[in-house]
């Protein structure tokens, strides 16, 4: 059983690689073959000794439903809140207030990271995609390099908080840290802080391309349609810290929140903004459900995995591998986790490590956050490797391409290999200080 297990995951792992447009239905397959062999083999995979008790084991135990529905409920946040222009005008002021274009542009780049802390990365992009376009028609300049500083800062952000991407609640979930976690746990400063290091060698890294442009540039100030997205967006956040404060099932009821807090964001672009039926459907539809049936796929697939015992074994091989030193360990899973996230989707790479990652820590005796968080670090920027690393960047390079400009694989590399180096180290440097000179 063991060997079938595995076959099918590398297969269908494979497969996500070859046809990454069909990446729900290949794991949804994939998910149905693990399922009905758990079924017509009892107890041979997942729990339970008839169909009723294994179907059950697979959708209450296996499948995360906390983390779905924070993400459905926070990608109908994030629609709402881009749909009210507060993003847009807060770049606005931005550009008015810095003195020159340069600083500006990465400003808008740090705004476009933070707005990825509460947003979809690719959703982001396209609110911030019109307005760095604007401002390099304005200065007649060639807008590449901004768009991609767009992409690359928004990925990276994106790991910071635990709504910020699937890969974080996932981690979450696995680790059972709640929302204040990713700030401070256990009184040390948490992977949001090390994320920022990141950011801030970003900023200096993009710097060397932006510095030149000294002109003032104004802006036309847009009008908010409303702060009603915005105070949802807050509510959240705030309803995560404070049950994160909570010891009773702050886990499902943080699912439960999010979720509620989206409902009533669509009643209200119902109601007060009247809106037709049509309008919402739209809405309703624009949301990432692709990447919600993917992750059920994932969970399954990637749960019969751990249930037989296969991670155990990869976390003991490593441990083999690294011959129990520490240092090892850490940038083998560092390096693994760039190199294998610039090619492939890291949602079904950060749920099969998560567990290998741990087991290999508690196997070294070290902190399971030192390879976890360096886990998150090195899938989530290295999506920025390459041009197809990430939905970002796709989007990104669509926006170029109907402007006129084209981006090769190596002019990407260009920036993202240097920036992905920089960012990752900076990002590295302080997580091994943090957790490994322990």
């Amino acid at each position: 059983m063991k060997i079938f297990v595995l076959t099918l995951a590398l297969v269908m792992y494979a497969l996500i690689i070859a046809f990454q447009g069909k990446k729900s239905l290949i794991t949804a397959v994939a998910a149905l073959i693990v399922t009905a062999a758990s079924v017509f083999i009892p107890q041979s995979i997942f729990g339970g000794v008839n169909t009723g008790e294994t179907l059950s084991y697979v959708f209450t135990r296996v499948v995360n439903w906390n983390v779905l529905m924070i993400y459905v409920g926070s990608m109908i946040i994030a629609s709402l809140f881009i749909y009210s222009q507060i993003p847009t005008r807060i770049a606005d002021i931005l550009i008015d207030s810095a003195p020159n274009t340069g600083i500006a542009i990465i400003l808008i780049l740090v705004m476009t990271g933070i707005i990825s802390i509460f947003a979809e990365n690719v959703a982001t992009v396209l609110v911030m995609a019109p307005i760095a376009l604007a401002l390099c028609r304005k200065l007649k300049a060639d807008p590449t390099y901004f768009m991609i500083g767009l992409a690359v800062m928004s990925n990276l952000e994106g790991t910071a908080t635990l709504i910020g991407d699937p890969p974080s609640m996932i981690f979450a979930s696995f680790a059972g840290y709640n929302f204040n976690d990713f700030f401070f746990h256990e009184g040390r400063p948490s992977i949001f802080f090390i994320v920022q290091t990141g950011m801030l060698a970003g900023c200096a890294f993009f710097y060397t391309y932006f510095s030149k442009n000294k002109e003032s540039v104004s802006t036309e100030k847009q009008a908010v349609v409303s702060y009603f997205p915005g105070i949802l967006l807050g509510a959240m956040i705030l309803g995560l810290a404070l049950l994160s404060l909570s010891h009773a099932g702050p886990e499902f009821l943080s699912g439960l929140l999010v979720l509620f807090l989206g409902v009533a964001g669509i009643v209200w672009f119902k109601v007060t903004q009247k809106k037709s039926a049509r309008d919402v459907v739209t809405l309703v539809k624009g949301l990432d459900w692709e990447t919600i049936t993917f992750l059920i796929g994932i969970f399954i697939v990637v749960g019969a995995v751990a249930e037989i015992g296969l991670l155990d074994d990869f976390a003991a091989f490593l441990s083999k591998i690294t011959r129990g030193n520490k240092f090892s360990g850490f940038m083998l899973i560092l390096f693994v986790s760039i190199l294998i996230s610039g090619f492939i989707d890291n949602v079904p790479y950060i749920i099969g490590m998560l567990p290998v990652a741990q087991a290999l820590a508690h196997g070294m005796n070290v902190l399971p956050e030192l390879y976890m968080f360096a886990l998150l670090v090195g899938s989530c920027l290295g999506g920025n490797l390459t041009p197809f690393g990430a939905s970002a960047n796709v989007v990104a390079i669509g926006i170029l391409k109907k402007e006129g400009r084209h981006v090769s694989f190596f002019k990407w590399i260009k920036v993202g290999v240097s920036f992905t180096l920089i960012t990752t180290g900076a990002s590295s440097i302080l997580l091994w200080v943090l957790y490994g000179m322990l």
